[in-house]
C-alpha cells in the first residue's frame, strides 16, 4: 500500500463515519427551526381541482377540509393591487390575452366557466365564483391561515407590497416566501426577513449535492420549507418535457436521486418541513408520506383530507418544537 493510501483511506473512513453519524443526529450540531404550524394538507391554488382556482369560493372549500396551508401565486395590477393569480397573462384563465399588469384591478376579467386542472390532465373544475381576488382580501378573510406566496418575476414593487401587507396583517410567521429563482428570493428576504423562506430550485440542487458528498450535516440551512415535486408523477400527471422519452428518463433518475428517506428525515430533524407537490391521487399521497414528508400539496383537498383522516396523523414534529397551532377563521 502506498503511503498516500495508508493515510487517505483511514481519513476517508473517518469522514464517512462522521458524516453518517451527524446525518442521523443533526441536533448535535444545529439547533432546529421551531415550526409555528405543520402543513399536512396544502391546497394548491386553493384546491383548483374542486373549484375554480384562486377564487374565494375555492379557499373557503379548502378551509372546510381543514387545509393547513393555502398555496398562492401573485402578480401586480396596473394600479398597484397585489392580485392572486397563477399566470402573468390572463389568456388561459379568462380568454383575455392581456397581462395582469396591463389592467387595473377593477378591470380584471372573470375566470372562464371551467378550467382544466394542470396536474390532472383531462379533468376540469367549475364554480359559481369566477372573480379574481386581491391578496389583501385573502388576508382579511383568513387572518390566521398560513399561506405560501410564490413570486415568479423579479418585480420589486410587487415584492415590497406583499412584504408590507404581511406586516400590516401581522402575518410574518405564517406567510412563506416562495420562488423558483434565488435572485428573486434574495429580494424577498431583503423586503421582509421575518417571513420564513422556502428552497429555490438551485438551493434544492445544492442540498442534494451536499447530501451525496456527505457535507450536508455540517452546513447551515436557513430555509424552513422544501416544496419539492414527487418524481413518480412525471409522465403521469406532470410532463416537464415535450418528449416522452425524456420524461421517462427524468422520472427514473430523479426518483433515485430525490426519494431518499434519510435525506428527508435529516431535514425534518433540523426543522425543515418537506412538502411534495402536486399530488392528486391516493397512491401518490401514500408514497409521499411513506418517505416521511410533512405534507402534500394537492388540487383535491377533499381527497387528501379523506386520506389523512383514514390513515391517522402520521409522523409529527416533536412537541417541544411546535410553538402553536393556527386556528381557522369562523365560517
Amino acid at each position: 500500500m502506498s503511503p498516500l493510501l495508508y493515510y487517505a483511506l483511514p481519513a476517508l473512513g473517518g469522514y464517512i463515519t462522521l458524516s453518517i453519524f451527524f446525518l442521523r443526529r443533526p441536533r448535535l450540531l444545529h439547533t432546529p427551526h421551531a415550526p409555528v404550524f405543520c402543513p399536512r394538507l396544502v391546497a394548491h391554488r386553493g384546491g383548483s381541482g374542486e373549484l375554480l382556482e384562486n377564487t374565494m369560493e375555492a379557499m373557503r372549500n379548502a378551509m372546510t377540509q381543514r387545509a393547513d396551508l393555502l398555496e398562492l401565486d401573485c402578480h401586480l395590477t396596473r394600479d398597484g393591487v397585489v392580485v392572486v393569480s397563477h399566470d402573468k397573462n390572463l389568456s388561459r384563465q379568462s380568454g383575455l390575452n392581456k397581462d395582469v399588469s396591463s389592467l387595473d384591478f377593477e378591470e380584471l376579467p372573470l375566470y372562464k366557466e371551467e378550467l382544466e386542472v394542470y396536474f390532472s390532465p383531462g379533468h376540469f373544475a367549475h364554480g359559481s365564483d369566477r372573480h379574481m381576488v386581491s391578496l389583501e382580501d385573502m388576508f382579511q378573510r383568513f387572518p390566521q391561515v398560513p399561506m405560501s406566496v410564490e413570486i415568479k418575476e423579479k418585480d420589486e414593487e410587487l415584492i415590497y407590497k406583499i412584504a408590507d401587507l404581511v406586516r400590516r396583517f401581522d402575518r410574518n410567521e405564517i406567510t412563506i416566501w416562495a420562488s423558483e429563482k434565488s435572485s428573486i428570493m434574495k429580494k424577498c428576504k431583503a423586503a421582509n426577513p421575518e417571513m420564513p423562506l422556502s428552497f429555490t430550485i438551485s438551493r434544492g440542487f445544492w442540498v442534494l449535492l451536499l447530501y451525496y458528498l456527505g457535507l450536508l450535516p455540517f452546513i447551515r440551512i436557513p430555509e424552513k420549507f422544501l416544496f419539492c415535486f414527487l418524481p413518480t408523477i412525471i409522465n403521469r400527471t406532470y410532463f416537464p418535457f415535450s418528449c416522452s422519452g425524456l420524461n421517462q428518463l427524468a422520472a427514473v433518475v430523479l426518483k433515485w436521486i430525490i426519494m431518499r428517506k434519510s435525506l428527508i428525515q435529516h431535514l425534518r430533524e433540523r426543522g425543515v418541513q418537506v412538502v411534495f407537490w402536486c399530488l392528486n391521487e391516493e397512491s401518490d399521497f401514500e408514497v409521499a408520506f411513506s418517505l416521511g414528508a410533512t405534507g402534500v400539496i394537492t388540487d383535491y383537498p377533499t381527497a387528501l383530507r379523506r386520506y389523512l383522516d383514514n390513515h391517522g396523523p402520521g409522523p409529527q414534529l416533536p412537541k417541544s418544537e411546535f410553538l402553536s397551532s393556527v386556528s381557522l377563521p369562523e365560517k
